[in-house]
């Protein structure tokens, strides 16, 4: 069975909240919704604050709940 697609979106983090989850407000739409960081940015320890611009990665079932797959230089 293949893997479901993805909807990939640019945004803002708004908030920092515990245990590595962000509020992030999502560019397009404008929607706010909860990421948490992917596993290679946890590996490799990067940073992610307040004010930063990432792309984020979101299931077509739950479009509230995201995962944080890169930030932006």
């Amino acid at each position: 069975m293949a893997k479901e697609e993805t909807i990939t979106s640019s945004g803002v983090v708004i908030e920092c909240l515990p245990d590595a989850q962000f509020m992030v407000r999502l560019d397009d739409s404008g929607h706010v919704i909860h990421a948490y960081i992917a596993g290679n940015m946890r590996k490799f320890q990067i940073r992610v604050l307040k004010g930063d611009r990432v792309t984020v990665e979101m299931t077509p079932y739950d479009p509230t709940k995201g995962r944080i797959r890169f930030r932006t230089k």
